[in-house]
Formats: C-alpha cells, structure tokens, sequence
C-alpha cells in the first residue's frame, strides 16, 4: 500500500512508521504543523507538537530513509479544536480536544488530503487493532490495556477505519517499543510521553480560559440554591472539580463539596457532596458507529466515559433522538461535553457526546 505515516515527533509514530517501511509498504512521514507560534518548546513531557517534535520527526523520518514533509493544519485545527474547546466551555460542557483533533484533523482532514493525493491509507503510532468481523472492519482495544487507545478513536467511522493502519496495537508493551525504537536507532527511544492539552502546555486551563473570554462574577450555590461563594468565571469549573473552589461558607456535615453543574446562562457552579457526583443514566444525540450499526434498538455493552476510565456494564437504546445509556452501577462525575464510548467486549460499537445526565441521588437526599 502507499502509507501516508502521521509523525508527531514521538516514539509511538516513529516505530509505526517503521513497521510500515519493514512490512514494504511505500510509506512518506508527514508532520503536522497544529500552532502558529513556530518557535513553541517543549517542556518534558507537557505539550506536543512543537519545533522540537518536528525536528524528532524528521530525523526519524531521515533514519527510515523515507520523504518527509511538514504540513500547516493551524487554521484547521484552531477552527476545529481550540475554537470548539473554548465554546464547549462557554456552554458548560467539559470537552475532549483529543477525541476531537482525531475527529477532525488526524482522521478527516489528514485522511482527505491523503486520499485525494493516492494514498490508501494514513498510519499512526495509536494503540488499538483492527479486525476484519462478520459486518466488515471492526475497532477493538490493543494487546496492552495499560497502552489501549481505542477509546480516542470511538469517533472513526467505518469508512475512515477502512484508510486506517494501526502497526502498534498488537505490541505487548510500551517498553517493547522503546526497546525496538532504540534498535533501530531512533532518537527518540527514551522521549517523555506527551500529557495535558497540546495548547496548553502549562496545564493552566482555568488561566488560559480566562485570557481567551474574560472573567465575569458569578455565584456558587449548593444544591438548595444558597450561595456558598462566588467564582470569576464559570467556564473555568467542571463537574467533578474539587480543588480552587475557595467556598466562604462550609458544608453542614463538614466535608469537602464538588462542582456538580456549570449553568453558563446564569454564570453559575453548582456544588455539592462527592455522591451526588453519581449518575444513574446518560444520553446524546451526536453519535457514530465506529463499523458497522448494532441490529437492535436495545442492547448490552460496556460504557467507558474517559480515555483511562475502568468500562462500567450497561444497557443502551438507541431512536431517533439519539443515544441513552444506564449503567449498571452509577457513573462517576460525569460532566456534559464528555465522549461515553461503546464498547461489547473488546469492540469498539460507536460514541456519542454526552448532553444530558441524570442524578442517582435526589437534591432533597
């Protein structure tokens, strides 16, 4: 196959792109360029993306031996992702840059622009498998599930899995890779893995929020409606927050309180007890299957609401008005905005962008 090789300057897409060359497939490294500010460095493991990343990508690129470009998405990825992650927050949601970047820029812009060049297919150091089922190709978890990215991936649609190649997601480890990476004499064997959102290296989000749309007092009240404190921004709280709320009034019972809501039209954070963070059902309309649809309306599965959240046992239906999930056991500080993916064993079913939740705890409880 002609293989268009993502290379983010770390180790994962450096190996994948080997393997790429060593299976014989006619491979060419491409480097996206996702931020304006060409002179950004990289902090140990904060960020990714950067002039440094580049440069690791293109020696690694240079010891494979292959073409290697630098492509400017900035436009794309500031209108798709930054831009969204900013509005998400302004609208009380907590958002994903990661599920979204993959959505729009790695597996949709990337791919598009790889297709109509006469690529088959685009290539990345992500950890998951690809398997070929009754119903066609299927996404299922990687080999290593300390390493699984599936999830980040829920939003693939089955004809994007038909141009996708996943060389890593039968590695047993991540330290495999390394140790691969370094016999093959790649720099970067031992870089830091990346964490935190890319544009936002510092990890600062509340700050970087607020530079972004401005601070405006609001109230933070408990579940009652009685003012508790107040807040500089509402955008800069999300449901399961507990640290930073700087509340002037304690708890009757003495104990810590979380921020259960963000009501952004009111500029308002609702707070209350951790078990109160406890959500009975879930349900969206934006939703995809990642392969084939299910058959039924109803069905089993297991519904993951983070990249490493433990899969929780669950029913799911599915109408015109979208996706509802309940889970057999409540779900943990589950904020709107969030990806719940469908999983039936190892499968990867489909996504969806969760808008509303249900408490399993009454407000008069």
């Amino acid at each position: 196959m002609r293989i268009l090789a993502a290379m983010s300057g770390g180790v994962d897409s450096a190996v994948a792109a080997a393997r790429a060359v060593e299976a014989g497939h006619e491979v060419v490294g491409v480097h996206l360029a996702l931020s304006r500010a060409g002179g950004t460095l990289r902090t140990g493991s904060r960020g990714c993306c950067t002039i440094e990343d580049a440069m690791d990508a293109r020696r690694a690129a240079d010891r494979l031996g292959i073409p290697f470009y630098v492509w400017d998405f900035s436009e794309r990825f500031r209108d798709d992702v930054i831009d969204d992650f900013i509005s998400e927050y302004q609208a009380g949601r907590t958002p994903n840059p990661c599920m979204r970047c993959n959505e729009k820029i790695k597996f949709a812009a990337l791919l598009e622009r790889a297709i109509e060049l006469g690529f088959d297919a685009v290539c990345t150091g992500h950890y998951a498998t690809l398997v070929e089922g009754e119903g066609g190709l299927e996404l299922h978890r990687a080999s290593d599930n300390a390493k699984d990215q599936s999830y980040v991936l829920g939003v693939l649609t089955a004809e994007q899995l038909a141009h996708t190649y996943f060389p890593l997601g039968t590695t047993p480890s991540k330290a495999l890779v390394r140790a691969e990476a370094a016999e093959r004499g790649l720099s970067v064997a031992q870089k830091p893995d990346s964490h935190d959102i890319c544009f936002i290296p510092d990890g600062d989000t509340r700050g970087w929020l607020a530079e972004k749309v401005g601070t405006a007092t609001g109230e933070i009240v408990d579940r009652s409606g009685a003012v508790v404190g107040s807040h500089e921004g509402a955008h800069g709280y999300t449901v399961g927050q507990r640290r930073g709320l700087k509340l002037g009034i304690p708890a009757a019972d003495g104990k810590p309180r979380f921020v259960l809501e963000v009501r952004p039209v009111s500029n308002t954070v609702v707070v209350g007890p951790k078990e109160a963070l406890a959500i009975r059902e879930i349900s969206g309309a934006r939703f995809s299957w990642a392969g084939a649809a299910p058959t039924a309306s109803d069905f089993d599965c297991h519904v993951q609401i983070r990249a490493h959240a433990e899969p929780v046992e669950a029913t799911a239906s599915v109408d015109a008005d979208g996706v509802r999930v309940v889970p057999v056991v409540p779900l943990d500080g589950v904020a709107p905005g969030q990806t719940a993916v469908l999983y039936v064993g190892t499968r990867v079913l489909g996504q969806f962008t969760i808008d509303r939740t249900v408490s399993a705890v009454p407000v008069d409880a």
